[in-house]
């Protein structure tokens, strides 16, 4: 099957060569719209909807609980966090992760929207 993603590389020169250091990939999300089980309900969004999403989960960081932040993912999410390498797909998980993820009092800030 073919997938539709994005990719992230950070590079370093070593041993007189290059290689990589950090690599991100994720399916984009339109390719999740093509396999969701009823496609024709999917909604899409705006611009200025999907910044008020973003605002909304960021407000919930603001509140440093990590329950109302956990509170803002699906019954079946998929969280791949910032400083951990563990996926997190449970409300419970999610929860965990922010306990500790909080004290770092995080803000988040869209700087490009594509």
């Amino acid at each position: 099957d073919k997938v539709k993603a994005r990719y992230s590389f950070i590079y370093t020169f070593e041993d007189g060569e290059w290689k990589i250091a950090h690599h991100h990939s994720s399916m984009m999300p339109e390719a999740q719209l093509e396999t969701a089980a009823d496609p024709s309900t999917a909604e899409i969004l705006e611009d200025k909807q999907i910044k008020s999403l973003f605002y909304l989960w960021n407000d919930a960081l603001a509140t440093l609980d990590p329950d109302k932040v956990a509170a803002r993912y699906s019954k079946e999410p998929c969280l791949l966090p910032t400083v951990s390498d563990v996926p997190r797909t449970d409300y419970d998980s999610i929860r965990s992760y922010f306990v500790d993820f909080l004290k770092k009092e995080p803000q988040g800030t869209i700087l490009e929207s594509y």
